[in-house]
């Protein structure tokens, strides 16, 4: 199963992915330019089956209505999303399986928090978990906020109890190339984090966008990612109000990085 993660250039620094089968059947998450993802399909030889929302906001739904027009693909969402995302086929539930080909799986995740319509999308293949399509509730190095319809104690769950602890060589593909930020923000709750440190330098040295972002894998964000570090002494040195539990870290954190 290949997998292109497709940079937009919008000014939300979206991606957009396609998932390319063994008998040229694709699958499009989160399209922001159906121009864009028409051409790669063109490029490939690839037919559309089917896009996949992680999500009712715009930047990752706008491409919806043009590639429908022109390739006739349907569209799968979460069940939430009815009423909010127009032209929807199918609405998917947390613990389905969407069956590709060769072995390869797309597992459906209910994940709120960001919204309370927002999918995650596990890829698995034979020998288990390889990638996990993030839509905007998790980041490299980072989280999603939640000032659209979200709540950041859902989110905490939802990231604590599904997310932090997937198997380390699951590949991270999230919404939003945001890495040099999150990078920041974790160096500035975590100033002796040295993998976050020598990564913020690899990546000042290139255009991500330009030259191809960095795909992190889950045992590099549990380094990197201070969303997932709550227990570290340096991340809750300096907190204000009340930090006794892995939840008020995770929910001060959410604050500053908001204002941050």
């Amino acid at each position: 199963m290949n997998v292109y993660q497709i940079y937009t250039f919008s000014v939300l620094r979206n991606f957009s992915y396609i998932l390319e089968s063994s008998s040229g059947i694709a699958y499009c998450i989160d399209p922001w330019d159906e121009e864009q993802i028409i051409k790669v399909l063109e490029n490939k030889g690839l037919k559309l089956k089917a896009i996949i929302n992680t999500h009712e906001h715009g930047d990752h739904t706008r491409g919806n209505e043009g590639l429908v027009k022109k390739t006739g693909c349907q569209v799968w969402a979460h069940v939430n999303a009815e009423g909010k995302i127009s032209g929807v086929d199918t609405f998917l539930k947390g613990g389905e399986e969407i069956v590709l080909e060769d072995g390869w799986t797309l597992r459906v995740l209910d994940t709120p928090g960001h919204t309370f319509a927002h999918l995650c999308l596990l890829l698995q293949g034979l020998e288990g978990p390889k990638g996990l399509f993030s839509g905007d509730t998790l980041f490299n190095a980072g989280v999603g906020n939640c000032h659209n319809g979200g709540d950041p104690e859902v989110l905490f769950e939802t990231v604590s109890k599904q997310l932090r602890d997937l198997p380390g060589d699951v590949l991270l593909y999230p919404g939003h190339e945001y890495l040099e930020n999150n990078l920041g923000f974790t160096l500035d709750r975590e100033p002796g984090n040295k993998e976050a440190q020598n990564l913020l330098g690899d990546v000042r040295k290139q255009n991500p966008p330009s030259t191809g972002h960095r795909v992190c894998n889950m045992e590099l964000e549990r380094k990197i990612n201070t969303f997932f570090r709550l227990e570290n002494e340096e991340v809750r040195k300096g907190l204000p109000g009340v930090v006794d539990s892995d939840k008020q870290v995770f929910l001060k954190l959410r604050e500053l990085r908001n204002k941050w």
